[in-house]
């Protein structure tokens, strides 16, 4: 079959999947302090309506599939989905984003199902920090989740921080020691101002550069690793077991350039871009008992639909989302 192309002549390898709104955490730039209202059960997708666009979306290219969330761990049935997804012929990897602390337990079935690798969100190694910024006091269980994930050979397993300014950026050196002598990759990911991150300003950006000279001033150089499987630049502070990879979504220009993701939301959406508000329907038509021909059309429109740039480097653009109406949780990281 032909390759998933759009029209800026990306090739689209990578594609994200949202399997729920729900989350255990209630992180402060992801929801409002309040909670939300969930997506009513019958708007969320099924697993094989996932499997379907699956196995339209790999023969035309896709190589990696990402689970997310919501907290996809918080969703029953989640090793039988990833068994079905590893059985797609041309699948090349299969990896999870979490918060980790259902992983201790979670962690032996997600591994027989054949999950090659995790990515779990740590903001803070501080433990009253980390219960302010979730909202949650949950930071042994995921410090356990990590241990876990290292135990059950997922590899690599990534550690995800969003840097903000005058929250956790006195302890980038910290986290950048946890690769000294774990086989860790911690990767520092920029505030993006979308959703409820929206109240935050261009001040509590820190940006990749930023971070590699704080990180560059207490180790020294870092070497570059060759690395063309995502979005950050990787990094290796010299005799780490570990890496250190810089995302630079809002102040790299060049960010987009090579951008060859789509996402799949947990209510059926395509959305070529995390910042735009353009999206395709996939679940109703599906629903309404559209055919394999029509649905691969409609995917190559939401590919269609994929922009050039983000146009959210810093002080360029302002965010589409506005305030807590469209919340990572459903979209999917």
């Amino acid at each position: 079959m032909t390759p998933l192309i759009d029209t800026h002549e990306r090739r689209i390898k990578y594609l994200r999947i949202s399997i729920t709104d729900r989350c255990n955490f209630r992180c402060r730039y992801c929801m409002p302090s309040g909670g939300i209202e969930w997506l009513p059960h019958e708007s969320i997708m099924k697993y094989e309506e996932y499997l379907r666009i699956l196995r339209i979306c790999i023969p035309r290219g896709v190589e990696k599939v990402r689970i997310t969330g919501g907290e996809p761990l918080v969703r029953k049935g989640l090793a039988d989905f990833i068994a079905s997804v590893k059985s797609i012929d041309g699948l090349r990897e299969l990896s999870l984003t979490t918060n980790g602390v259902l992983l201790p337990m979670q962690a032996p079935d997600l591994k027989r199902a054949g999950l090659d690798r995790v990515n779990i969100s740590l903001d803070t190694l501080d433990r009253d920090k980390f219960s302010y910024i979730t909202r949650v006091n949950a930071f042994d269980q995921v410090k356990e989740g990590i241990m876990t994930a290292l135990e059950y050979g997922f590899s690599p397993v990534k550690i995800n921080v969003v840097a903000i300014r005058g929250f956790n950026d006195d302890e980038i050196p910290a986290f950048a020691a946890l690769t000294l002598d774990r086989p860790v990759e911690v990767r520092f990911i920029e505030l993006m101002p979308m959703g409820c991150a929206s109240r935050y300003g261009e001040r509590e950006v820190i940006s990749s550069e930023e971070i590699r000279r704080i990180i560059e001033g207490r180790y020294g150089k870092m070497a570059p690793v060759e690395y063309n499987h995502g979005p950050a630049k990787v990094y290796q502070i010299q005799g780490s077991q570990g890496k250190i990879g810089l995302i630079g979504a809002m102040s790299e220009y060049s960010f987009c350039s090579t951008c060859n993701r789509i996402r799949i939301t947990a209510n059926g959406s395509l959305r070529p871009c995390l910042f735009s508000d353009d999206h395709i329907d996939l679940l109703s038509p599906m629903r309404k008992g559209i055919s394999d021909i029509e649905l691969n059309e409609l995917i190559e429109e939401g590919v269609r639909l994929k922009q050039r740039s983000h146009g959210m480097c810093m002080g360029q653009h302002v965010a589409p989302h506005q305030g807590c109406d469209a919340l990572m949780n459903t979209i999917g990281g």
